[in-house]
């Protein structure tokens, strides 16, 4: 393997982030730099009308492990990351907000926890200590609790919590469709079918230190109608019919190089 490949990959998307992204994205990326994690961060630029873009394109020209992908027009969260998957290099690929809500050491202790396993789980973040209001925490409470409702097996108790970080490998499969905000929810529904396990690791998740929150009430009402509509609709059984069965053996193997050294 080229030692000058990235390890991991991050989509993050950016919808008019000009205000948190010249403090965020340094952060991330210095935290895997120091870590010795070879990332590539693709900054999905998901049709801005700010400076989004003249920023991630200076913070690239300063040297920060950046790929600029610019998606346009905006038609939705989850479409502008699923452009913006093909682009990343990386066998491991995660997605995570600008917003750095999560600290980037939280982030590089689940990739750690990952790197070396056979690549057929998925990792992500509980949000157990979330700096949210009560009204925002009480539909967060009863969003998650229908999730369990109508699929029990699931493996986590904040099925939104980001990052999430997966094998390509699991990626491809899943054959995700969702271009708006339902993306997360169909990534665990489908995993859970495909038997990929679930590392759920407990973060503080910290207010915005800038910028506004694209979340608004109609997006909250959409969950909600997508959770019934997946359940019982067709479209998750006739992915199941055609989904590619996980193999047999491991999606990551792991190499001499990538063994941590004795302390």
């Amino acid at each position: 393997m080229n030692l000058d490949e990235p390890e991991l990959s991050f989509v993050m998307p950016c919808y008019n982030e000009q205000e948190v992204i010249p403090f965020t994205i340094p952060a991330f990326c210095d935290a895997f730099a120091k870590a010795g994690v070879r990332l590539e961060l693709v900054a999905c630029d998901n049709g801005s009308k700010d400076r989004t873009g003249e920023i991630l394109r200076a913070l690239q020209a300063k040297g920060y492990p950046i790929v600029v992908h610019r998606v346009e027009p905006n038609e939705g969260y989850g479409n502008g990351v699923l452009k913006t998957f093909p682009v990343c290099r990386a066998p491991w690929i995660g997605v995570i907000p600008c917003d750095g809500q999560v600290d980037p050491e939280d982030v590089v202790k689940l990739f750690q926890a990952l790197r070396f396993t056979d690549g057929k789980l998925i990792g992500k973040v509980r949000r157990r200590f979330r700096m949210d209001g009560p009204l925002r925490k009480i539909v967060s409470v009863l969003y998650n609790a229908l999730v369990f409702a109508l699929y029990p097996g699931l493996g986590s108790i904040d099925v939104n919590g980001s990052p999430k970080i997966l094998h390509r490998e699991v990626l491809r499969r899943l054959d995700l469709q969702s271009k708006r905000w339902f993306l997360d929810p169909e990534l665990m529904i489908k995993a859970h079918y495909l038997g990929v396990r679930v590392l759920e690791m407990n973060v503080f998740a910290r207010m915005r230190g800038a910028g506004l929150s694209h979340v608004r009430a109609s997006t909250c009402v959409e969950f909600f109608s997508n959770l019934i509509s997946y359940r019982f609709g067709s479209a998750l059984s006739e992915w199941r019919k055609r989904a590619e069965p996980l193999p047999a053996g491991p999606l990551h193997v792991i190499n001499e190089y990538e063994l941590p050294s004795a302390r």
